[in-house]
């Protein structure tokens, strides 16, 4: 059991959650900034918006958290573990403050939103606390430390979507970027604190969405990835006063969606890869799905998450969609897409009241599916969301535990199912660095997300290739150039 709770990640190309991303040297001379980031991808983007409006006001980045002047941890709520994880590292800043007291360190994000007056007041393990909506206001809060005092902004906004700010990209290959397309979730999950700690939905401009890919395509980049809760609900409409999805759709007006959005980021540069995520299941159309294969460059991959196979369970969660539905939405990817689409996957063991036979519907979702990969976990109640209110926290840790293995397992054997098909196929790989193992071997990832390694040969970062698979992992593809484009 142990084992495979430790692997998890393998079957996580894009693991972050317990994994900081931190910054390098750089900037103007001044205060040094230090930053961690924790949870979901739109996390690390923020980090990038923070760096950038600290950096206007001179702050330069500090190589390591013992040589900062201001320490800053962007943080994730999804889970206890998340919070557990920044705790721990929150009491290692302080432990440089009894030797620099004038060290300030702040928590910005989905544990500030949530729990401003705990960290401040009774942990006091922090000076300052700015939620996501609030990043504008860091050098602002910071001299309010400055000068003696405890600073917090946890203010949610209808408007912000820091459209203007130009993202400084931390720990970057040069290769791959985020854009973030919208801020918010309208969706009450009941499991989920992000509606509380992110705010309402909203859609940024499209024209700065394009203008930033187009910046980041003259730089080098080659691939974007646009970030949102919920993207497939991205929807803009140039009369600000409509607030909202719903609102924006009731009055109307002409509005760009994210299908639209699609086709204006792929148009950029044929040259420019563009993936998205995350999905969700009850929103994604065939326009999307049409959109995608209309255009080579918009990479054959979704991040659908399920949650769970059953439809008693998915109600429960408020998820609003059912098994069939899911399923109907599959069924679309697989006949408009193709069956080497890339499909992964969200799921939770152990939610509320879930039988062994509900359960058993997830393992066969997962065999229906044949999912690439998944992101696994057992449930973990969150405070102040509609499960925790409602619902019986009633599934033992051991059940949640022996569960959430099956599901691993289930997924191991359907990765490398799935990898065994490539096989002997040629797939076209952007090169984004050295292989974790060697510095012989390159790797990149292909259409459909799935990490790729070979032979350095002369290749280099922003590199296409060609690459013929010659064997796998459950993990990963190995194999050889056979053309460079």
């Amino acid at each position: 059991m142990g084992e495979l709770i430790k692997d998890i990640d393998l079957l996580m190309p894009e693991a972050v959650d317990s994994k900081p991303i931190t910054t390098g040297k750089g900037g103007v001379p001044g205060k040094k900034l230090y930053i961690e980031s924790y949870g979901c991808q739109m996390n690390f983007s923020d980090s990038e918006i923070v760096t950038s409006i600290l950096r206007e006001q001179g702050y330069e980045l500090a190589a390591d958290y013992a040589s900062a002047d201001v320490i800053l941890v962007n943080t994730c709520s999804i889970r206890d573990k998340a919070e557990q994880t920044v705790r721990n590292r929150l009491q290692q800043f302080n432990a440089v403050k009894k030797n620099n007291p004038g060290v300030i360190v702040g928590v910005l994000g989905c544990m500030a939103e949530r729990l401003k007056e705990k960290l401040l007041e009774e942990e006091k393990i922090v000076d300052l606390v700015a939620g996501p909506d609030a990043y504008r206001d860091l050098p602002n809060l910071v001299e309010q430390v400055d000068e003696g005092q405890k600073a917090v902004n946890t203010f949610l906004s209808r408007e912000e979507t820091y459209a203007d700010i130009s993202p400084v990209r931390l720990n970057s290959n040069g290769v791959t970027a985020f854009i973030s397309i919208m801020r918010g979730c309208d969706n009450m999950c009941s499991f989920c604190v992000v509606p509380f700690t992110r705010g309402r939905e909203r859609s940024r401009d499209p024209q700065s969405i394009v203008a930033e890919a187009r910046e980041l395509f003259a730089k080098g980049f080659r691939e974007v990835t646009l970030l949102g809760q919920n993207v497939d609900s991205y929807t803009w409409s140039a009369d600000k006063s409509l607030k909202g999805k719903a609102q924006i759709e009731k009055a109307g007006v002409p509005t760009v969606n994210f299908a639209e959005l699609l086709d204006m980021v792929a148009r950029v540069n044929p040259a420019l890869r563009v993936r998205f995520s995350t999905s969700h299941p009850k929103d994604i159309t065939d326009e999307v799905l049409h959109t995608m294969k209309k255009h080579p460059n918009i990479c054959k991959y979704i991040h659908l998450p399920a949650q769970s196979g059953n439809s008693r369970v998915l109600k429960l969660m408020n998820r609003t969609y059912d098994r069939a539905w899911y399923i109907n939405r599959v069924d679309a990817i697989r006949n408009i897409l193709g069956e080497e689409c890339g499909i992964s996957s969200d799921m939770i063991a152990g939610f509320c009241t879930e039988t062994e036979a509900e359960h058993q519907d997830t393992l066969t979702l997962m065999d229906y599916v044949q999912y690439d990969f998944s992101y696994m976990f057992f449930y973990s109640e969150r405070p102040g969301t509609l499960a925790a209110k409602k619902y019986a926290d009633d599934i033992p840790l051991a059940v949640k535990k022996r569960r959430l293995n099956e599901i691993i397992s289930k997924q191991q054997a359907l990765s490398l199912a799935r990898n065994k098909l490539d096989v002997g196929k040629t797939f076209e790989v952007l090169v984004e660095g050295y292989s974790k193992r060697s510095k012989e071997h390159l790797q990149g990832r292909n259409t459909a997300n799935k990490v790729v390694v070979f032979p350095a040969g002369n290749h280099q970062p922003g590199d296409y290739v060609q690459v013929r698979i010659e064997n796998c992992t459950a993990a990963t593809l190995t194999g050889k150039v056979v053309h460079e484009l």
